[in-house]
């Protein structure tokens, strides 16, 4: 009986009978010496010995257990010997062309981008990748099952992780030729696998121990499974993930990009519902400074931005796994968002301040009407109705373009009180706000209003005016006729666009007030009796 070695190739242990055992050494010997000065000799015998432990695996299937010096001269022949390299390389026309052999499906990772399942694919049915990975786009726009069919192939397809494996992909022969060529190809890198490590001479000990070793190698090679089948779990999670923050990063920045373009285009030259010869622009200059608004907008657009662009980046480095870490960009980036914060913090603050302070101002005015039992209020022409199309309150306000001229509209609001006294009184109460007290003033003085009085007759212009240069700052215009006891008036039935809440004995609702005559008694406006069908006589 021969004497027998338990040996360690490339992690996986071997019976070996000793003659074999010495001409596998002298084998490996060669190798080194050949490979050894060479930058990429450490990977290449590496590699060699995986290829030489996956053949020795087949070889000792069944019964066959202990490696021979038999079995030795069939992987010295499959795999090729130094001598055999040299003299190709000796021969300067020889043209190595690499022996085929059946392919194997692994996922390539030199040339991936997700996973290396469409690189794999590739090299398996001799497509460019770039076309693999196009169907798989067009299988999931088309129906989804590009991406079902994806993540089967990368928890089931095992990656190319070795010289052999890569060998296997393409189909061509593992030999010492082919495996010193596609790392010098390829430049790549592999883990370092375990050299050959002598054995104790084994008798019924060795044996129980090789059987100890292969269990342990068995369930190594089943944690490392699980493993990978949990990493790619978790990268799928990561591609998922990556996908959405793309997809919202991506169509976030495309509508914030449009809506500036948009907005700016907008801004210039889109008019206005109700007013078309005034422009967007226009209108919130009343409002705010041209300055404030650019400054505003543009921060807007940087806060909105910024965190979009971030969860582009974190998107797409989720996907593709590459890594960067320049802390410069990211500083950056919050150092800008920061700023535009506070810009539109100092900007908003500053808009605010123009309404900070609110004054009121009143002037009266006395109608002289004698003798004149009844009054006739009554809604003046609108002459501004030709300068809007749609009649929208805001508030109310308008803004209007007269002759080339911005013109801001405001609605007064018209009520009506007990003098206490014998004369007939207008009162105007005029509000507004400013960023002081002086301000607020001025913008009350810039208010105009005009009424007009003919007899018995009273008009009320239906809208005020500020002035030209004017900014809105809620302004108001309070309009009350105060009247003494035993006056009657009439509301024409236009003034229904500005009455407002006018206390009467018998709470009726103000649009049910206009079109009937009101007398003034000591306890309050009353309505006249048979007042609906009198015959309204304006003087």
């Amino acid at each position: 009986m021969k004497k027998t070695f338990t040996i360690n190739i490339s992690g996986t242990l071997f019976h070996i009978e000793e003659d074999a055992y010495e001409k596998l050494q002298g084998y490996f010997l060669k190798l080194k010496n050949h490979f050894g000065n060479e930058a990429e000799g450490k990977e290449i015998i590496t590699d060699i010995e995986g290829r030489v432990a996956e053949l020795f695996i087949e070889k000792t299937k069944g019964d066959k257990k202990v490696i021979t010096l038999e079995m030795i001269d069939e992987v010295i022949s499959v795999m090729g010997t130094p001598e055999d390299f040299m003299e190709q390389e000796a021969d300067e026309s020889y043209i190595s062309a690499p022996t085929k052999r059946k392919k194997r499906l692994y996922r390539s990772p030199d040339s991936r981008v997700l996973a290396g399942v469409c690189g794999g694919l590739g090299a398996y049915f001799k497509m460019d990748p770039v076309i693999v990975r196009i169907i798989f786009v067009l299988l999931f726009f088309a129906n989804g099952v590009g991406l079902l069919a994806y993540l089967i192939l990368w928890i089931a397809v095992p990656k190319a992780r070795t010289t052999s494996q890569f060998l296997e992909m393409k189909g061509e022969e593992v030999t010492v030729t082919n495996i010193q060529r596609t790392i010098r190809d390829q430049g790549q890198e592999n883990p370092t696998a375990d050299t050959v490590q002598e054995g104790q001479v084994t008798g019924e000990g060795a044996s129980q121990s090789f059987s100890a070793a292969q269990d342990y190698q068995s369930r190594k090679k089943e944690s490392d499974t699980s493993a990978e089948a949990g990493r790619a779990i978790l990268r799928v999670i990561a591609v998922i993930f990556g996908a959405f923050f793309v997809i919202t990063g991506a169509l976030g920045l495309i509508g914030l990009i449009s809506t500036v373009i948009i907005g700016q285009s907008a801004m210039g030259s889109w008019p206005l519902v109700w007013s078309p010869d005034i422009h967007i622009s226009g209108f919130f200059g009343h409002f705010i400074s041209p300055e404030a608004l650019t400054l505003g907008m543009i921060s807007i657009a940087l806060l909105t931005g910024l965190p979009l662009l971030a969860i582009l980046f974190i998107g797409t480095k989720l996907i593709f796994r590459y890594k960067s870490n320049n802390t410069a960009i990211t500083l950056g980036m919050v150092g800008v968002w920061l700023v535009a914060l506070m810009t539109l913090i100092f900007v908003s603050a500053g808009q605010v301040g123009n309404y900070k302070s609110q004054t009121t101002l009143t002037n009266t005015e006395t109608i002289v009407c004698d003798p004149c039992p009844t009054l006739y209020i009554k809604l003046g022409e609108d002459k501004y109705s030709d300068y809007y199309e749609v009649d929208w309150d805001i508030d109310p306000f308008k803004v209007v373009n007269v002759n080339g001229e911005n013109v801001m509209l405001g609605q007064p609001l018209f009520d009506i009180e007990p003098s206490g006294t014998d004369e007939i009184v207008m009162v105007f109460r005029k509000r507004a706000r400013g960023k002081n007290h002086d301000d607020a003033v001025q913008n009350i003085q810039d208010i105009v209003y005009h009424f007009q009085v003919t007899d018995s007759l009273i008009t009320l212009d239906p809208w005020f005016l500020t002035g030209p240069e004017s900014k809105w700052r809620d302004q108001r215009l309070d309009v009350i006729l105060k009247m003494p006891v035993g006056k009657t008036v009439h509301l024409d039935e236009k003034l229904e666009e500005i009455i407002h809440d006018i206390d009467n004995v018998t709470n009726i609702l103000d649009e049910e007030m206009v079109g009937k005559f009101w007398t003034m008694k000591p306890e309050g406006l009353t309505l006249k009796q048979d007042s609906a069908s009198v015959a309204v006589i304006t003087p």
